[in-house]
């Protein structure tokens, strides 16, 4: 197995920040210094460590949290706040949220001790789908969420078309449903704030293939394997898609 691979999969980060641990002279096996992506590591007699502390793999955990506003999407906070992992209490395993959900948001959140998974499911190439309820100020007319539905362009540029549906629209506030495969800083606010209708409130009701069912506000639950693999085939197609864009 290559040294960055077991890394990922003994939850100390993703793929690529593994490799970022091994050339920045950080990773040693059997006690001697391996700089060399390509170095191959066998897990069940070789001794890794990093900063001089032991990696050994862990079994994978993946869980589903409804987050609640006012939980920070990190495991910890060095002022004290309260964060996702206040809420997980029957693992000791190392476990980290599946990118981020804002303070003020609720939610599905993923989290795992599996570098790899996560990689799999931020990252841009792999487009995996992100379902939000919104709720916003104003009232939104159709037209509006067309520039939605095309993309709007953000201080970081323009986003990718996004799917939307209008639930309610109301004088004073509105409510969208809307579907995107990005995964900006703070994106679905900044979109609604570009056509003109603040968010109010925010919940992620959707990620692949999960949703929000029998959860409350505050629980969470295991994935099941066949949950697992289904969101790395999603992962796995949208990659495809990708390369055979490319080609073409």
């Amino acid at each position: 197995m290559r040294l960055a691979k077991y890394l990922a999969h003994a939850g100390m980060a993703s793929r690529r920040k593994a490799e970022e641990l091994i050339t920045s002279g950080q990773v040693t096996v059997n006690d001697t210094l391996v700089e060399q992506l390509a170095f191959l590591v066998n897990p069940h007699t070789d001794c890794v460590k990093v900063n001089g502390k032991p990696v050994n793999l862990e079994p994978k955990q993946y869980i589903l949290l409804y987050k609640p506003a006012g939980y920070l999407s990190s495991v910890t906070d060095p002022f004290g706040r309260p964060t996702v992992m206040d809420l997980i209490r029957d693992t000791s395993d190392r476990l980290y949220p599946v990118g981020r959900l804002d303070f003020d948001t609720e939610g599905l959140l993923l989290l795992t001790n599996d570098g790899d998974f996560t990689n799999k499911m931020i990252h841009p190439r792999h487009q995996v789908t992100k379902r939000y309820r919104a709720v916003v100020k104003g009232r939104v007319q159709p037209g509006e969420l067309k520039h939605l539905e095309k993309g709007v362009e953000l201080d970081d540029g323009w986003t990718s078309p996004a799917r939307v549906w209008l639930i309610q629209s109301g004088k004073n506030e509105s409510t969208v449903d809307i579907e995107i495969r990005e995964g900006r800083k703070r994106q679905v606010k900044r979109m609604f704030q570009a056509i003109g209708h603040p968010v109010l409130h925010l919940v992620r009701t959707g990620f692949g293939s999960l949703d929000l069912s029998d959860l409350a506000i505050g629980q969470y639950r295991y994935l099941t394997l066949d949950e697992v693999e289904q969101l790395l085939s999603l992962a796995g197609s949208q990659a495809d898609n990708d390369n055979g864009g490319d080609i073409s």
